[in-house]
């Protein structure tokens, strides 16, 4: 069975699965194909390839089937199959959140971002699985089970957009819905090698999340994608009309990158703690490889939080968050709520807010916007700064499950966004980007922010690193490989 052969000849083939969203969509928009071909293949993709990895938490082909045959071809994104992270409310999917107490749910609300995904073309056959919630950073769950990496199902692909990253990376879809708060974009892209780019703060439209909201400024919508070009389409479509400055075109944005960009890079991250030697491996030829497309880069001091206070202080605010949400869905669910349908770690983050009292809740506030300006600084030494994304590869599943301690599964979630935290805090845009592969064939990506409103500078550095080492070669052979073993 040979995949690379795009004929569409043999009974299992299918042309589309190794393509990237942008060029299914010039398919559609040329008349060389249909949506609902696209739609019906990624459908037979994933019957094949779920059952392995499970990223779906729940579908709706028969939808996405009638949506399909509506296709004008116009759109940025004319009838390429998706899925939505199921965090995100979306007609005509439920919401669960990675929660037995949601599971099956209706999603009863839509948001400016939803709007705009409908609107793009693409085709929602589903929702991904998530952590419970967002919360942890593997997606493994008492509702839907344990989300596999496809690089080695052995090991988890993160979280909390666990499920979009390794439908995307195996294959099934060709992008994904995904939402960043403190890494949740970026780590997982680290762990399944693919392209993540968290957009800057109040660079796109509104999800439907109040300001108002503890860690609501944290939050960004964005995708996972297999190629740089993918994701700057999405963001040119869903960025808030209102911006003085919106993204160039992506022709501009491939050819004109600026001359020495200054990159500074950092080791450790911002709670002074190392990485593995792999980690370690990938910084150092991430710097190397930035060097050879004429970036000046420099060692720079890290930003350096304190663990403790910041770490109290994420979750302080976490959990007065996560309270609010639940006295809603009492509201919501009336007699039919049920605490045993939530599980312990989030049970456990919710009811520490209830101690907190106003002068708790101002100190989190305090020590994070301290944090942020101490961030500033190291910023101010460069146009972009280079870190790992993540301290460490891919690692096995059941190490972090949600029954887990709640000490270990809060330090662990310190520790993995140790990096990717920073950017989060201060609304930097950010991407990590696969450049580099173990020697078993893990991937690990390298990390990359630039001050605020400079989300066009990053995607201009990532086209760059992408045309001096391609990433896409390896992704198709993944999927090649987990579609050959499986059909």
């Amino acid at each position: 069975m040979d995949y690379s052969d795009r004929s569409g000849t043999g009974p299992t083939a299918d042309r589309f699965a190794l393509m990237d969203a942008t060029e299914q969509a010039n398919l559609v928009q040329s008349g060389e194909a249909t949506s609902l071909e696209l739609v019906e293949a990624a459908i037979g993709r994933i019957a094949v390839l779920n059952p392995k990895v499970n990223a779906i938490a729940c579908s709706n082909f028969d939808l996405a089937r009638q949506q399909a045959k509506s296709v004008i071809g116009k759109e940025p994104f004319s009838g390429v199959p998706t899925l939505i992270k199921d965090l995100l409310p979306y007609p005509g999917h439920t919401a669960g959140f990675g929660s037995r107490l949601l599971d099956g749910a209706p999603a009863l609300t839509s948001s400016d971002y939803a709007d705009t995904l409908q609107a793009s073309g693409l085709i929602a056959l589903g929702k991904s699985t998530v952590s419970e919630f967002g919360l942890l950073g593997t997606t493994e769950t008492l509702a839907k089970g344990a989300t596999r990496n496809p690089w080695d199902i052995t090991l988890s692909p993160g979280g909390s957009s666990g499920g979009a990253v390794a439908a995307v990376a195996a294959g099934m879809v060709p992008i994904a819905h995904a939402s960043d708060g403190g890494g949740s974009i970026r780590g997982p892209s680290s762990f399944c090698g693919l392209f993540g780019f968290k957009p800057g703060r109040n660079r796109t439209v509104s999800n439907g999340v109040p300001a108002e909201m503890p860690t609501a400024a944290l939050l960004a919508e964005h995708c996972v994608s297999r190629s740089v070009r993918d994701s700057a389409r999405w963001l040119q479509m869903t960025e808030n009309r209102h911006l003085s400055t919106r993204l160039p075109s992506l022709e501009h944005l491939r050819s004109f990158f600026p001359k020495n960009v200054r990159i500074g890079f950092y080791r450790n991250d911002s709670l002074g703690l190392s990485t593995t030697p792999e980690v370690e491996a990938a910084l150092h030829e991430t710097a190397l490889l930035c060097e050879t497309i004429g970036c000046d880069v420099f060692e720079i001091k890290a930003p350096c939080f304190d663990p403790e206070t910041t770490v109290d202080a994420f979750f302080d605010l976490t959990g007065l968050m996560l309270s609010g949400v639940f006295a809603q869905i009492r509201n919501m669910m009336g007699n039919a709520y049920d605490e045993d349908g939530l599980e312990p770690y989030t049970l456990e983050i919710a009811r520490r807010a209830s101690d907190l009292a106003p002068a708790d809740i101002q100190m989190a506030q305090s020590v994070l916007a301290k944090n942020a300006a101490n961030a500033e600084r190291s910023m101010q030494q460069c146009d972009v700064i280079l870190s790992p994304t993540v301290p460490f590869e891919a690692f096995p599943l059941g190490r972090y499950g949600p029954e887990t301690d709640v000490k270990v599964l809060q330090a662990f979630t310190a520790r993995l966004a140790g990096y990717t935290f920073v950017s989060s805090l201060t609304g930097w845009p950010a991407m990590t980007v696969p450049l580099h592969w173990t020697d078993k064939g893990l991937p690990v990506g390298s990390h990359f922010t630039a001050p605020s409103g400079k989300d066009p500078l990053l995607f201009s550095l990532a086209y760059q690193l992408e045309q001096a080492r391609p990433w896409k070669h390896r992704l198709d052979e993944l999927t090649k490989d987990l579609l050959c073993h499986n059909a």
